[in-house]
């Protein structure tokens, strides 16, 4: 029986507790958790990313969510390990409820055995050559018309490039950085790039900091495409599929900058 998708997070939250996705969380455990920080300054570039992720493992699974600098401590991987997926999804700290959601869905529909997604090899390689494949592979999801005004929300320098090639406006958005590598100006204020989109482009990390319901929101309410690319997240992100999610690039972990070896990333669209 297919369940109705859902139109929030919350709502999302509900029924994974309620058992509607499978097994019941109250069954699954959290073997391990890892607390990261990871900075990465690409060959040639003047911009060095800071990202902090959470990833909890559950039998043949990681769920991982994106937090800013400010985020949890890492002494709470010490509290994780071994408790049920049910107990932290109900967590009250966010990003450890999203990571924990992320997990229970990857591991009842991993991403390699759903047969609607599009496997794509990042190839064996540098840091800049898997980088390239990356963004390469979810520029291959948008699909922009001449002139069209795209919001990127969570800048990284090739889909900026992407946009453009495509004939695309770019109305970039970011909370860290503020300027692209041709050096616009990159706004922090999501709403403002919003009301003038005709697409929407946004990272897994929006998960993490409460912004991806307002975006699933505006979209589905104004039919705009809404593209996301997720590293963390990026189960949840899935089951909004054809609920406000038009195309979807799902990366579960190792992400591409902690293997130098071939991974795989995997591509949706939501039915017509």
């Amino acid at each position: 029986m297919s369940l109705p998708p859902p139109r929030s997070v919350p709502e999302l939250r509900r029924a994974v507790l309620d058992g509607a996705y499978g097994p019941s969380p109250r069954e699954l455990t959290v073997t391990s958790a890892f607390w990261l920080h990871h900075t990465t300054r690409l060959a040639g570039g003047d911009v060095t990313y800071r990202n902090h992720y959470l990833l909890l493992r559950s039998g043949d699974a990681f769920g991982a969510c994106s937090f800013e600098a400010d985020g949890p401590h890492p002494d709470l991987c010490a509290d994780a390990s071994g408790r049920t997926l049910d107990e932290l999804i109900r967590h009250e700290v966010p990003c450890v409820g999203i990571a924990a959601l992320d997990a229970y869905l990857a591991r009842v529909r991993p991403h390699r055995d759903t047969g609607t997604a599009e496997s794509v090899t990042l190839p064996t390689g540098t840091p800049e050559q898997r980088a390239r494949a990356r963004d390469a592979a979810v520029a291959g999801l948008l699909d922009i018309a001449p002139g069209a005004r795209v919001a990127l929300i969570g800048v990284v320098n090739p889909l900026v490039a992407a946009i453009r090639e495509q004939g695309g406006v770019c109305l970039p958005c970011d909370f860290n950085l503020r300027t692209t590598q041709w050096g616009d100006p990159v706004t922090d204020d999501m709403h403002q790039v919003l009301a003038e989109a005709d697409a929407v482009v946004a990272t897994g990390m929006t998960l993490g900091n409460g912004s991806f319901d307002v975006i699933l929101d505006h979209c589905r309410t104004r039919r705009t495409p809404l593209v996301v690319y997720a590293q963390t997240g990026s189960a949840v992100a899935r089951a909004f599929l054809g609920s406000g999610v038009h195309a979807l690039s799902a990366e579960p972990f190792p992400f591409s900058q902690f293997s130098a070896d071939q991974t795989a990333l995997y591509r949706y669209r939501a039915a017509a």
